[in-house]
């Protein structure tokens, strides 16, 4: 066992602060990994004021983490000290099951372990990234590609994973009109990410306030859903329509700007449930769906392509004493556009 700092809320919606926590012995296929950056999505927050149910506490958020190899286990093939590698929202799964031998581990139908709330095969609860290391198995670690820095990296763990997984599963490419709904974390490496697979991109955001960062990041149009002409300026207009935010929308809305046959595809997760009308659906056969992460390979893959093509996150890097200031900004949408906490601070 290791006893290494971190950043803890001790209960739900209680500040967080400095603690001490233990992680285990490196096992047979095992990675320390010394923490250098670790991105604050917002899902962190929903989870440290039980936003989406009962959690566990002390709670130590953090699934976008970035850092550097110092130990291995005696059975670990894929990784060697000093190595760059990321953790996402996953740390295990059961890896037996029709979805995890289809690398789809998110779907782990036994339960996938999240890096943390969440209480792992040995019984303990997982930490997550707001600490100075972490102990994970190998195959649940990820090669960061040289081509991007540590920091810029660290919120690909999970922004970039969560909208680059459904922008490839429909279709975004050369000829594909796609709207990115929501200018936030999760929105702009969407808008990034779909860009540089080829297609047309528009964001659609509430004002015009960030019009000019949208363009850009990529995009070739914006508009403000505030504005009622909006909704019927583009109506039938898009191939897919990827949602990025947490609030609950007018889905009937939106579904009317999409093509026949076209995708609403959610990637935020709001706190209460939404109604539809499923005419808007029926007419022109469209598709409501949701998607979660990526599972490992992808996520591998996710990576070397944000390299491949310059994408790194735009952050702002914060010390570990800014962290609970950083939750009200980013519940205030007062982020451009990921916190990443330096965890040298811790």
């Amino acid at each position: 066992m290791t006893t290494v700092a971190a950043y803890a809320a001790p209960a739900a919606k209680a500040p967080l602060e400095r603690t001490t926590i233990e992680r285990r012995a490196v096992r047979e296929h095992d990675v320390l990994i010394d923490i250098k950056f670790a991105g604050i999505c917002h899902s962190d927050i929903h989870q440290a004021r039980e936003g989406w149910g009962e959690a566990i506490f002390p709670m130590v958020p953090g699934h976008e983490i970035a850092g550097v190899v110092s130990e291995v286990g005696a059975g670990v093939t894929k990784f060697k000290v000093g190595d760059r590698v990321g953790v996402g929202c996953l740390v295990d799964s059961c890896r037996e099951c029709e979805n995890c031998k289809a690398g789809l581990e998110q779907h782990c139908t036994g339960g996938n372990v999240g890096t943390y709330n969440a209480v792992g095969k040995d019984g303990e609860p997982t930490y997550g990234g707001y600490s100075e290391k972490v102990v994970v198995d190998e195959n649940f670690v990820v090669g960061i590609p040289e081509g991007l820095s540590l920091d810029e990296a660290a919120p690909l763990l999970c922004a970039g994973i969560t909208t680059y997984s459904p922008l490839k599963k429909w279709g975004a490419g050369p000829g594909k009109k796609v709207a990115v709904i929501g200018l936030g974390g999760l929105g702009h490496m969407g808008v990034k990410i779909a860009h540089a697979l080829g297609a047309e991109v528009t964001v659609l955001s509430q004002s015009l306030r960030k019009k000019d960062d949208g363009l850009k990041l990529g995009a070739d149009h914006y508009y403000a859903t505030s504005d009622e002409n909006t909704f019927k300026d583009l109506a039938g207009t898009f191939d897919l329509i990827l949602s990025t935010v947490s609030a609950p929308l007018d889905f009937g809305a939106y579904l009317g700007l999409l093509k026949a046959g076209g995708a609403l595809v959610n990637v935020g997760a709001p706190e209460e449930p939404i109604s539809l009308n499923l005419f808007s659906l029926i007419g022109g056969s469209k598709i409501l769906a949701g998607s979660m992460i990526g599972g490992i390979a992808e996520t591998q893959e996710m990576l070397d392509f944000c390299a491949s093509h310059g994408l790194g996150a735009e952050i702002e890097l914060i010390a570990a004493s800014e962290i609970n200031e950083a939750y009200e900004r980013v519940v205030n949408s007062d982020v451009r556009y990921r916190f990443v906490i330096d965890t040298a601070t811790i």
